[in-house]
């Protein structure tokens, strides 16, 4: 059975980079009638905060990303210590004693002679007698010893990889104060929990290279792995220093609807068009990693407004039911009324405003030369009720009598009874003012 995972940290609020690997990996256990997994990362107790994990699964739901079951890190701390004591048995794990200051000298000497800074394995010549003195004075931590060979895995968006672990350092699995660091907690919860797939993002190809060495170590099955681009900004920039502003709170209070962003993050990037879809099964149908590469994701939030727009003006009124209610239109209106204002939102709170013109009227909008022209087509304006044949009826009975004709007859009425320029079809608008002033 396909099983895959988001391990997000609840150290902040979902913004629109963390979607892609929990969407990319939800779509490919859903596809397959699998299990998708909502692992929290919470082994940062100074940092994780229960407000974030509850933040997370709201944000979630309001996507339509659901999981079939959560999982916390923190309630797996004796695993991991475990296998860590394992690894030490095995000679895998050993530890280290540099301060952050030592090990950013030898950085800076290696690469001052032309060296790649990789960690020079200075403790594994240490003596026991060294490592107690050591440890008298000052924290130990602990890496994983990789065997310096190629390593090598077929990745599922960028093709065959091969990463020389001579060149990598030695990963910190286990810091100074004891806590377990992302590489073993993952490692271990994906064999685990029998993880099949694993979705993430390109900055974690060198992660996958060691945790494939752990994965080994360990003696767990190898999840198939795929890294998908980087999100840049619309110009190509870094979203780094705005993620902050690209959060998925946000786009919700700004009115965003939620499949606008699924349809959108569903093929950014990939060789198929954006499709625009209400629901997630037609998502989840066309969805391929093949399809995806490896260059950079230029994304635009702007684009999220259109796509919004787009959604509510194909919806029905039963639909947007509960948006109408909210808005306070009468039941019996609510056919009428949405179908006159729906290509004429943007978002759901838009819908508001419209009621509120049609329950209470507006100032109307009069120029000075057309004061006359408007009291006369005002007069003959039927009294309510009204329908759709009003419109047609009444602007044909005022050009008659004024002369007027085309923009210079529609648009001072329009201004008249709706205070802009630019509206819903009038023949359906006129029957649903409640109030003309």
């Amino acid at each position: 059975m396909t099983i895959t995972r988001f391990a997000p940290s609840p150290t902040g609020y979902l913004h629109i980079g963390n979607l892609r690997p929990a969407l990319f990996n939800y779509l490919i256990a859903r596809q397959a009638g699998g299990e998708f997994i909502l692992r929290i990362d919470d082994t940062d107790p100074m940092r994780s905060k229960p407000e974030y994990v509850a933040a997370i699964q709201e944000d979630l739901t309001w996507l339509g990303i659901t999981w079939d079951r959560i999982e916390t890190q923190s309630a797996r701390l004796d695993r991991y210590s475990d296998v860590a004591q394992n690894l030490r048995d095995a000679g895998r794990l050993y530890e280290c004693f540099e301060t952050p200051v030592e090990l950013d000298l030898k950085r800076k000497k290696q690469l001052n002679m032309g060296k790649p800074p990789v960690y020079d394995r200075a403790a594994l010549a240490l003596s026991e007698s060294e490592k107690d003195t050591l440890r008298a004075e000052r924290g130990s931590y602990w890496r994983f010893k990789l065997d310096h060979e190629r390593i090598e895995w077929k990745d599922g968006i960028l093709g065959a990889q091969s990463i020389d672990a001579s060149s990598l350092s030695d990963p910190v699995l286990i810091r100074a104060d004891g806590q377990v660091l992302y590489t073993l907690a993952s490692v271990v919860d994906d064999t685990d929990m029998k993880i099949t797939n694993v979705v993430r993002g390109l900055d974690h190809v060198t992660n996958t290279a060691t945790q494939i060495q752990i994965i080994n170590a360990i003696g767990g099955d190898m999840p198939a792995f795929a890294h998908h681009s980087m999100l840049t900004g619309p110009q190509g920039e870094a979203l780094s220093k705005r993620l902050g502003s690209l959060s998925l709170r946000d786009f919700r209070a700004n009115g965003i609807e939620p499949m606008a962003v699924i349809s959108l993050m569903a093929r950014l990037g990939s060789s198929d068009p954006v499709e625009l879809h209400d629901d997630m099964d037609p998502v989840s149908l066309g969805f391929a990693l093949s399809k995806f590469g490896a260059s950079p994701t230029k994304f635009d939030e702007n684009d999220l407004v259109p796509l919004t727009a787009k959604l509510l003006h194909n919806r029905s009124a039963d639909q947007m039911a509960a948006a109408l209610e909210a808005a306070g239109v009468p039941e019996d209106l609510t056919e009428a009324f949405w179908l006159a204002i729906r290509e004429n939102i943007e978002k759901t709170a838009d819908i508001a405003g419209w009621w509120t013109l049609c329950r209470d009227g507006v100032e109307p909008v009069i120029s000075e030369a057309d004061a006359e022209f408007v009291a006369s087509a005002m007069a003959l304006l039927p009294a309510a009720p009204r329908d759709v044949t009003t419109w047609k009826n009444w602007t044909n009975a005022v050009k008659e009598t004024t002369g007027r004709k085309g923009k210079s007859l529609f648009m001072p009425l329009r201004l008249a009874l709706t205070g802009l320029q630019h509206g819903p079809n009038m023949g359906q608008f006129l029957p649903l003012l409640q109030k003309i002033r």
